[in-house]
C-alpha cells in the first residue's frame, strides 16, 4: 500500500519541479543566444572576406595624419575630380571645453543615414550621414581607436567603374571591435567627393559633410592633441560608436 505523501513533502516536490523546469529554461536560452552570436559571425564572416579592407591605402599603412602637400586631383567611381583648396586651409580643431567625466555616444542609424552624438542620453549633435553602397557598413558596438587629421583612401574595382583613390581626407576617426578589426580600416570621416548626405554614397565607411565631421572630431574622444594623430589607450578610451539597422538598396 502506497503512502501518501505529506504536504511539506509535496510542497518540496513542487518546487524542485519548479528549479528543474527554470534550469531547463535557462539552458534554452543559453543555446539560443549561442546559436545567434554565431549566426551574427557568420553572417559577418559572409559579408567580409578575409582579406578585405575598407580602405587599401589606410589599411593601415599610413597613420601620420599629415596633409598631402600639391595634391590637386583625387579618383571617385573611376573619374578625376578636383580637390578643393579649402582642405588646406581647415582650422585645427581643438578639444571640446567642459566635463570630460559625461559619458559620449555616437549612434549612427543606416536605415535613416544619420548620426547622433550624445552626452549623458542627451542629444548634441545631430547630422545627415552616407554609409556604404558599394560595401557595407558593419552593424554593431564599436570604439573609435586612432583620428587622423588627414588620410588617403583607395580602394574599390576599377573593372566595374568603383576605383576611388581620395588623398587628404579630412577628420577621420576609425573604429573597431572584437569582430571587426582596426585592420578593417572602416572609419567616420569627411567627404569632398559629393554632396549627397542621407544617402548611401560609400564603400563601407560613414561619409560626413566636412563642417560637420569637423565638430565631431573635437568632440568625440580620444580628446585632439597638438599631433596630427591621436590614438585612444585604456586610460583615455575612445567614444562608443553604435550603427544598428540597414543601409536603403538606393
Amino acid at each position: 500500500m502506497k503512502r501518501k505523501r505529506t504536504r511539506p513533502a509535496i510542497r518540496r516536490a513542487k518546487k524542485e519541479e519548479g528549479k528543474n523546469f527554470f534550469l531547463k529554461w535557462a539552458a534554452a536560452l543559453f543555446a539560443i543566444l549561442v546559436l545567434l552570436a554565431v549566426g551574427a559571425n557568420l553572417n559577418n564572416s559572409q559579408k567580409y572576406p578575409a582579406d578585405f579592407c575598407a580602405n587599401s591605402i589606410s589599411c593601415i599603412k599610413d597613420l601620420s595624419g599629415k596633409f598631402e602637400e600639391r595634391q590637386a586631383n583625387g579618383v571617385f567611381l573611376g573619374n578625376s575630380i578636383s580637390i578643393p583648396t579649402m582642405l588646406a586651409k581647415l582650422k585645427e580643431p581643438s578639444a571640446v571645453l567642459g566635463e570630460t567625466t559625461k559619458e559620449k555616444k555616437i549612434y549612427i542609424d543606416l536605415s535613416a543615414q544619420r548620426l547622433l552624438a550624445t552626452e549623458d542620453g542627451k542629444i548634441v549633435y545631430e547630422f545627415l550621414i552616407s554609409s556604404g553602397k558599394w560595401a557595407p557598413t558593419p552593424t554593431g558596438t564599436f570604439r573609435i581607436w586612432s583620428k587622423l587629421r588627414y588620410t588617403r583612401m583607395s580602394g574599390g574595382d576599377p573593372a566595374i567603374g568603383t576605383y576611388y583613390n581620395l588623398p587628404n581626407v579630412p577628420f577621420v576617426m576609425y573604429f573597431h571591435n572584437e569582430e571587426i578589426p582596426k585592420t578593417r580600416g572602416f572609419a567616420i570621416h569627411g567627404a569632398y567627393w559629393h554632396n549627397n548626405f542621407g544617402h548611401p554614397m560609400s564603400h563601407g565607411c560613414v561619409n560626413m559633410r566636412i563642417e560637420d565631421v569637423a565638430k565631431l572630431y573635437a568632440w568625440a574622444n580620444p580628446p585632439v592633441s597638438d599631433e596630427n594623430t591621436t590614438y585612444a589607450t585604456k586610460d583615455n578610451p575612445g567614444t562608443e560608436v553604435v550603427i544598428y539597422g540597414e543601409t536603403p538598396n538606393e
